[in-house]
């Protein structure tokens, strides 16, 4: 058997629970190191995944434990600082989304991971999941046609205890906006992907709608126009009174194509006749699949479906629609050097 990816961890909250869960699972991950700024914290991850060593100092962890990559799970504004380090030692970095929480600060992420000759990818696992794929590589394969327009909505549900529980999650400095770069920028990113044509402009509204006493949005509209022309109108909320299934219909010259997520992911083609593309890695679960992906894109050199370099296009595109929310007027999305936009 090949040598194992060996994988530290940084940020032992809710998602790294699940995402170290699927790493105990694969066989070819080794969980060398974890750490939280919790000591306690860390040590109760550490005994609860079998990790032979936590810390509470990041520095300390990458001078003392012998890791290939690190897996990064913490608030945003963290990840700019702990990616450059962790890059500086030459380790590769799997981040949870956004990149970064700013387009600036993921545009010298990726110029340090090519500096440094490593992989950054980010857990957009959404590019793993069997529909969202079949409904991308669609797009991609120009089934549909022409595409005119997208419609996203994701009308989630979140109570007060999550900005209580993890109170960076109500700063605007510190999570650098609300649900539209934390839920509804998953789908946001599934659809450029698809897509494969840059943003182009950007108009966009935002409001606390039901949490008042935060400085991120409850509440989000957008309409990104593509320089092909194409609309895409994201609607995301975390405001909802109680959660409903996130809903994309994609409108082409030939079809149309529709996806929810309740009660379980699908997508149906209205129109034309697709045959349906899985992802490259075999898994239950979107996020096993991603995890594995990015295993295999360090171990192996296999493409991984969501590099960072990728995931400036969706940041990019997010913080257009973040200022015509604040200006009120129509906002050119930036370009990011070296973007692929997934292009196929």
């Amino acid at each position: 058997m090949k040598e194992p990816l060996r994988l530290g961890v940084v940020g032992c909250g809710g998602i790294a629970q699940f995402t170290t869960w699927f790493a105990r699972w694969n066989r070819g991950i080794r969980l060398e190191g974890c750490c939280d700024i919790a000591k306690e914290r860390a040590e109760a991850f550490a005994r609860r995944h079998g990790i032979p060593r936590s810390f509470s100092c990041l520095e300390k962890m990458l001078d003392q434990v012998e890791m290939d990559a690190v897996y990064v799970a913490v608030p945003h504004h963290l990840h700019h600082p702990m990616l450059m380090e962790i890059l500086d030692r030459s380790m590769h970095v799997l981040v949870e989304k956004p990149v970064t929480r700013t387009l600036v600060e993921g545009i010298e992420v990726t110029q340090r991971a090519r500096e440094q000759k490593c992989k950054v990818g980010v857990n957009y696992q959404y590019r793993y999941s069997v529909a969202c794929h079949g409904l991308a590589m669609a797009l991609r394969r120009h089934a549909l046609g022409e595409v005119y327009y997208v419609r996203i909505h994701v009308p989630w549900c979140r109570q007060q205890s999550y900005f209580d529980q993890a109170v960076w999650h109500r700063s605007l400095e510190q999570a650098g906006g609300g649900t539209l770069i934390t839920q509804g920028s998953h789908f946001l990113d599934l659809i450029l992907w698809g897509l494969g044509s840059f943003s182009a402009t950007a108009m966009g509204y935002t409001s606390q709608a039901r949490f008042k006493d935060v400085e991120v949005e409850d509440l989000a509209h957008g309409i990104v126009q593509l320089e092909d022309g194409a609309f895409i109108h994201i609607a995301s909320t975390m405001a909802a009174y109680a959660e409903r299934p996130v809903a994309v219909e994609v409108f082409g010259e030939k079809g149309t194509a529709l996806y929810w997520n309740r009660p379980w992911p699908r997508v149906r083609f209205r129109g034309v006749s697709v045959t349906r593309e899985r992802p490259p890695i075999f898994g239950i679960h979107a996020l096993q699949r991603s995890l594995e992906g990015f295993r295999a894109w360090v171990k192996e050199e296999k493409p991984y479906l969501t590099t960072a370099e990728d995931a400036l296009h969706v940041l990019a595109a997010v913080e257009a629609i973040y200022r015509s929310a604040r200006t009120g007027k129509r906002e050119r999305v930036e370009k990011t050097k070296n973007c692929s936009a997934g292009r196929p």
